[in-house]
């Protein structure tokens, strides 16, 4: 069980982060246990993160905040290894370098700012810049498969159905204009076919110019009737 000043100390905290929140995180506390926090990072526009919401838990020890608490990330991201404790200065990995200082809302902001970063721990993976794209896409529609996370973080879930939405939308828009697409085009093409017909077949008056014409039968007999008549001639003067 937490110890009365463990409680007291996280509710208060859990006050501050309500009044101030910290950038591109949100953090709750289970309703079941206010030992156990939820928190989701929202990747930092400019980097591969960008447009992912990365879903974790930290896990406070019931003597915070003396001792560090752990902390691991459920989502797939490209840069830490998933339900893994991660080895950071803030966490339970380094026990001698916390500081009771530290609340929650510093803890959430040194991990998003490791997020960022390339350098390696225990608990890190090494992923292309085109994988962790890859996953930032598919991160929200993945946690919203968690029913802890659906419960915790309702705007989220509310926001994948709006993007659902908005691609069915979308979807159904382009399956409505491409019949209209193709009828124009086959009505595109019908008619230039229909163009080459008529080129291709010649109007009577072509028709006729183009058909050769017979030699007159009388002109054939006046030309004999003459040729006969000139070898005629001199048989006459005789």
């Amino acid at each position: 069980m937490a110890e009365k000043a463990c409680v007291k100390r996280l509710q208060k905290e859990y006050r501050a982060l309500c009044k101030e929140p910290v950038s591109h995180v949100v953090a709750r506390p289970s309703p079941n246990d206010i030992l156990e926090w939820h928190y989701v990072l929202e990747g930092s526009d400019g980097t591969p993160f960008a447009g992912g919401y990365y879903y974790g838990k930290i896990k406070f020890p019931p003597e915070y905040p003396y001792k560090p608490p752990g902390i691991l990330m459920i989502t797939p991201n490209g840069r830490f290894m998933t339900q893994k404790k991660l080895c950071l200065s803030m966490s339970d990995f380094h026990p001698e370098s916390w500081n009771p200082m530290w609340s929650v809302s510093s803890i959430l902001t040194g991990l998003l700012s490791f997020m960022m970063d390339t350098s390696p721990t225990t608990g890190s993976v090494n992923t292309t810049g085109e994988e962790k794209r890859r996953l930032a896409k598919s991160s929200l529609a993945f946690n919203c498969k968690n029913p802890a996370f659906r419960k915790l973080f309702p705007e989220y879930v509310e926001k994948y159905n709006e993007q659902q939405l908005s691609e069915q939308r979308v979807s159904e828009q382009l399956s409505a204009e491409s019949p209209h697409e193709e009828n124009s085009r086959s009505k595109i093409e019908k008619g230039a076919n229909a163009g080459e017909d008529m080129k291709s077949v010649d109007s009577p008056k072509d028709a006729r110019g183009n058909r050769k014409q017979p030699f007159p039968t009388w002109m054939m007999l006046l030309l004999v009737s003459i040729v006969g008549i000139v070898m005629a001639l001199p048989l006459l003067q005789l």
